[in-house]
């Protein structure tokens, strides 16, 4: 798998890939631009939480059912350890990320008024 990964046709290609990709960020294209008349619609605090809480909740399933199937004889180990590993680090960062926001709350609450 390595092998195919660093093989030289596939390095040209992802090169190839990169070149695309920064002449067309340097010329400005794909970008949306939003014009300063109407009103912008942005999610809420509490919305953009539900969200990250989700994608977690979602790369944690993944895991699972690539486990199940690693069981079944259906996905390689290397796609399950990779998954874990994935699902693990969201996880942790919500959390530290959870520890901050908590710790910033309390900063608040013990400020002198």
């Amino acid at each position: 798998m390595i092998e195919k990964a660093t093989s030289f046709a596939n390095i040209q290609s992802m090169l190839e890939t990169m070149r695309q990709a920064q002449a067309q960020a340097a010329s400005g294209a794909g970008l949306h631009r939003v014009e300063p008349n109407g009103p912008t619609e942005r999610p809420g605090f509490a919305e953009m939480v539900r969200g990250a809480v989700a994608d977690v909740n979602q790369l944690q399933t993944q895991s699972r059912e690539m486990q199940a199937g690693f069981e079944r004889g259906e996905v390689p180990l290397t796609d399950v350890v990779l998954g874990m590993q994935k699902s693990s680090l969201a996880f942790e960062a919500t959390l530290q990320i959870r520890n901050k926001v908590l710790k910033a709350y309390e900063d608040v609450l013990n400020m002198p008024v």
